[in-house]
């Protein structure tokens, strides 16, 4: 599925412009990965593109078709949301926070039939935490929450999936497992868009970048294309450089004496 994204403005007050005439596309099987400092408009754009905010002006498409067309259920069947991980309020187990990505489907009424809980096990099985299923959901480490949390999109059965900041709270060894799972889906079909704080992330694991600056798109192309020194100055006030290893680029920072 084609997400498509026209000239997309939006202000919380009249004299408060949050997105400037934003655009781009992401496509089937893509990983966008989108950039942008603290107040960007990276949050406020993810909230437009799952409904959360309609007063926007241009417009946002899934295959041609507006978005402000479509009921809360069907959004859901073709988006997807992954949270930053969160700390439960009740003992959940695995297999109950997979289900939840069933919500529309389930009756408030009925226990949940064995067709969806085998398509919540198939998601589990998707991501590798299978076997986690009938633990506590709280008592897993981040990177196993990470991908509960993916697992429980991916029972929704959506074409889209939305991530906002999903390894911020996890340590390095479980933030390069979640990219690279994230990555894989991707190479399975979906069209994935990850904000991230990290650019390195984004030249890593990424086809395309979407970087936003001011509310504004600061650059979209390739990440290996147009994650420069240039950008990320731009978009952090810091100096970079970029270095050819084995694994690929890497973006170095300097130190004031090496600027």
């Amino acid at each position: 599925m084609t997400l498509t994204v026209n000239d997309l403005s939006y202000s919380y007050t009249k004299d408060m412009p949050v997105l400037k005439g934003v655009s781009f596309a992401a496509e089937k099987g893509e990983l966008l990965s989108v950039l942008g400092p603290n107040g960007a408009g990276k949050s406020t754009l993810f909230r437009c593109l799952l409904g959360g905010i309609d007063g926007y002006s241009g417009s946002i498409e899934l295959d041609g078709r507006e978005v402000r067309s479509l009921s809360r259920r069907e959004l859901a069947a073709r988006i997807a949301y992954i949270p930053q991980i969160h700390r439960p309020t009740f003992g959940y187990s695995v297999m109950d926070t997979a289900l939840m990505g069933l919500t529309r489907e389930l009756s408030p009424f009925r226990s949940p039939s064995a067709e969806q809980e085998k398509r919540a096990m198939e998601a589990l099985e998707q991501v590798g935490v299978a076997h986690l299923a009938r633990r506590n959901f709280a008592t897993l480490s981040g990177g196993e929450q990470q991908l509960v949390l993916i697992a429980r999109a991916l029972a929704q059965q959506s074409d889209i999936l939305i991530m906002d900041e999903p390894t911020s709270a996890l340590d390095y060894g479980n933030q390069l497992r979640v990219l690279q799972q994230v990555r894989a889906l991707s190479r399975e079909g979906y069209t994935v868009l990850l904000s991230t704080h990290n650019p390195q992330h984004a030249l890593t694991f990424a086809d395309r970048v979407l970087a936003l600056h001011q509310g504004a798109v600061a650059a979209h192309g390739p990440a290996r294309e147009v994650l420069t020194p240039a950008l990320i100055r731009k978009l952090y006030r810091v100096e970079t450089a970029l270095a050819d290893t084995r694994g690929g680029s890497v973006l170095v920072p300097l130190t004031e004496g090496e600027k």
